[in-house]
């Protein structure tokens, strides 16, 4: 087999601090903001024209799961974490070559003295996620509207109500005019799409989850009638 030797161009900033909470596809949680941290050899030169694309597609590496090697058949959480499919028919993160391929919005471009920071919304990467290549969304040649989705042909159903406790509200609030963000909308936009395991699914028991989000530890439960429930965000 052949091998081949890259080098990143870049890492991501992001709000997810841990993969737990991340969601399963780009521009789901369309308030999650990000950066695109391009290395110091990268100048303005590198990136001269793409200011006119609303969106790029980002080629990276699974960082966080490399080392746990990769499986030819994978449980896809679209099949309810029980039905087996091939590698290659998921996005699964056990891959034989551990690189992923995101769409994400290109909100603007940051020119320092040292560096070339592109801002990204709808990012579904986390902290710390190595680059390796940028390119163009192109939507007559990328959105092809008579595609088929196989097993995954529309957009999750969004089942949960999110609701805060006056903590969490209060919590919510500081946390906005401490990182100048909407964190309420963004803990709404990750908590309907319910990010726990599919063989968690189904339970409404009264344990407390928990996430690393930007600089707090979200905590919340699964209450009755697909209600969740935020208790606190833990600087």
């Amino acid at each position: 087999m052949d091998s081949f030797n890259f080098t990143s161009i870049g890492v991501i900033s992001s709000c997810y601090k841990e993969k737990f909470g991340i969601p399963r596809q780009p521009n789901l949680v369309d308030s999650a903001q990000a950066e695109l941290i391009l290395n110091q050899a990268f100048a303005e030169e590198s990136v001269r024209g793409l200011e006119g694309f609303s969106h790029i597609w980002i080629s990276f590496v699974f960082h966080a799961t490399q080392t746990q090697g990769w499986k030819p058949m994978v449980r896809p959480p679209r099949l309810g974490g029980d039905e087996k499919v091939g590698v290659f028919a998921s996005r699964s993160t056990f891959r034989p070559n551990p690189l992923g391929l995101s769409v994400v919005e290109l909100k603007g471009i940051v020119y320092k003295k040292s560096s070339v920071i592109l801002t990204l919304a709808g990012c579904d990467l986390m902290d710390g996620t190595p680059i390796l290549d940028i390119k163009p969304y192109l939507p007559y040649a990328d959105a092809i509207p008579n595609a088929k989705g196989g097993f995954a042909n529309s957009c999750p159903d969004v089942k949960w109500v999110v609701e805060f406790t006056e903590k969490a509200k209060n919590d919510s609030l500081q946390a906005s005019e401490r990182l100048g963000q909407d964190i309420k909308l963004l803990v709404q936009q990750i908590l309907q799409l319910d990010p726990r395991p599919s063989y968690q699914q189904g339970s409404n028991s009264e344990r407390v989850y928990s996430m690393k989000l930007c600089d707090f530890d979200l905590k919340w439960i699964y209450c009755d009638d697909n209600k969740i429930k935020v208790l606190e965000l833990l600087s």
